[in-house]
């Protein structure tokens, strides 16, 4: 509707159409009058207008991999809530993570700054505060997404896992707590003391063999016996929800970090009952799968598992653990649905890295297969995005920062090594020239490796040079390595370009942080 104050209104009205006092001159002049006044008041602010600032719901999911129904959609899965969310948003059907490990991952998507350019590229445990900062010169003097928002006027709040801790080290945690405006809980200890565990029975009363990968059955899954209302995420989302129902006089960013799929896969009864265990289709797997492929050195665990019959049960608990944060983000979505930020947030959704759940011999993440690689990622940008599409173009979680800023309308800092997505989200068949670039460094190779997408196929180049080439689309499971194949050179060559050629060395734990983690950091614990 067109606001003209009511003052020219009546000057309008003077004007009467009908009046045969006007000549023709005059009469020309007031229609001229009145175009003038409804253009001038029914064009929209300009981008240096004033307008009111977007809020942004940014979700983080833990080890959550594609087999949600809006992606690959694993047989029997059931995710009614991120097929909700898939039709109000932008689908990322080809998004992969920086870095197949959460501190990495987690801590590129936070700054924007990409594992080749900061040499993070594994899990470095034992700190007590964004020890970041010290591991990688890069990174000494980055601003965190959420602050970047403060520093533009946003109120930045978090909740639960946003930067690497775990359930089971209490006070190892790299977040930022001066990028954030509150935090729930203890940032340096967002998870510990948030989640129950089940009476544990030892593996060898229960017929399991010694040799379980992880102690105290953490690689594992059972039921939980306690209220669901008790859980970290339940109690997260409670949190959320608080904020978005708070009177506030700045636009909010709203940080929610979700722990479940992450081990062990313990969530209460219903969750395991969607999944009869014979019922439970495990994914598919090739003899020999490794003769032409990279090692990742972790066999043992799938033999452990096999020997054990442990694999239904496990991949059980591993989709229980997907309906259970299914039921959580429903939980924010309607939440959302019912406040007064409904029509003036951008929501994302990503997962820190995808998840092997036998796939080549493998369990967890740690490798640069697709499978481990590709994650979850969806964007809604109100008035922006095509909702309810997806697009095949490649993405890396690096450019969720500069997407983010480019939809609020702030300045993008120049530390971001990835590219927006809003050309994607205005157009999902908009095509994009760069590929994802996912990076890591195997313990046993003294060079990072590296792996990149196109829309169709998958390079990856490893720290002693092997080589592996896929294509996607006849072969989704990555069985045939086609890296030495003739026919396929010019194909790897291409691809081989979107590899760094002076990535960053591998960063480790530096031994005079400030921030690394002392007994005294230890929640509870008295300080002298």
């Amino acid at each position: 509707m067109i606001s003209v104050p009511r003052m020219l209104i009546d000057c309008i009205r003077s004007f009467s159409f009908s009046s045969p006092l006007l000549s023709p001159g005059l009469f020309v002049v007031r229609h001229l009058f009145v175009v003038f006044i409804i253009v001038v008041f029914s064009t929209p602010a300009t981008a240096d207008e004033p307008h009111q600032p977007m809020n942004v719901l940014f979700i983080a999911i833990d080890d959550l991999n594609d087999y949600i129904s809006p992606l690959d959609n694993h047989p029997g899965i059931q995710t009614p809530n991120f097929e909700r969310l898939a039709s109000r948003s932008v689908l990322f059907a080809n998004a992969h993570c920086a870095a197949p490990a959460c501190h990495p991952s987690r801590v590129s998507t936070m700054t924007g700054v990409h594992p080749a350019t900061s040499g993070i590229y594994r899990n470095l445990f034992g700190a007590h505060g964004p020890r970041w900062r010290d591991e990688s010169p890069v990174l000494e003097k980055a601003v965190v997404l959420s602050q970047h928002f403060r520093d533009h006027g946003y109120r930045a709040v978090g909740g639960g896992k946003l930067f690497h801790a775990l359930q089971w080290t209490p006070g190892d945690s790299q977040n930022d707590p001066e990028a954030w405006d509150a935090y729930r809980g203890d940032p340096l200890d967002p998870i510990s003391n948030d989640w129950p565990r089940p009476k544990l029975v030892p593996d060898a009363e229960t017929g399991l063999s010694p040799g379980r990968p992880l102690h105290f059955q953490l690689f594992g899954a059972a039921v939980l016996e306690e209220p669901e209302e008790s859980y970290g995420d339940h109690l997260v989302v409670d949190w959320a929800i608080e904020q978005m129902n708070e009177p506030r006089a700045k636009p909010l960013f709203l940080a929610v970090g979700l722990f479940r799929p992450h081990i062990p896969w313990e969530v209460s009864q219903r969750w395991f009952d969607a999944y009869p265990e014979d019922k439970i289709e495990l994914p598919k797997c090739l003899a020999n799968d490794l003769d032409d492929a990279h090692d990742h050195g972790r066999r043992r665990w799938h033999k452990w598992v096999a020997q054990n019959k442990q694999w239904p049960h496990l991949m059980r608990g591993y989709l229980a653990s997907i309906s259970y944060v299914d039921h959580q983000l429903g939980r924010i979505l309607d939440a959302l649905d019912a406040s007064a930020m409904k029509e003036n947030t951008i929501v994302v959704l990503w997962s820190d890295h995808g998840f092997h759940i036998g796939e080549k011999e493998n369990w967890e993440k740690f490798a640069l297969w697709d499978q481990t690689t590709h994650v979850p990622l969806f964007i809604h940008a109100p008035g922006v995005s095509q909702d309810g599409k997806r697009t095949p173009q490649p993405a890396t979680l690096t450019d969720i920062y500069p997407t983010l800023c480019e939809l609020a309308g702030i300045p993008i800092p120049r530390q971001c090594d990835g590219v927006s997505l809003v050309p994607q989200l205005k157009n999902t068949e908009a095509a994009r020239e760069r590929l994802s670039l996912t990076s890591y460094r195997f313990g046993k190779e003294n060079s990072p490796s590296h792996a990149v997408s196109d829309c169709r196929y998958r390079y990856i180049r490893y720290g002693n040079d092997f080589e592996e080439l896929y294509d996607l689309e006849s072969d989704p499971n990555e069985f045939n390595n086609l890296a030495n194949e003739a026919n396929y050179a010019k194909i790897k060559e291409r691809l081989a370009k979107g590899i760094p050629i002076d990535a960053a060395e591998d960063r480790k734990v530096p031994r005079n942080s400030r921030y690394n983690k002392l007994k005294s950091d230890r929640p509870g614990t008295k300080q002298n």
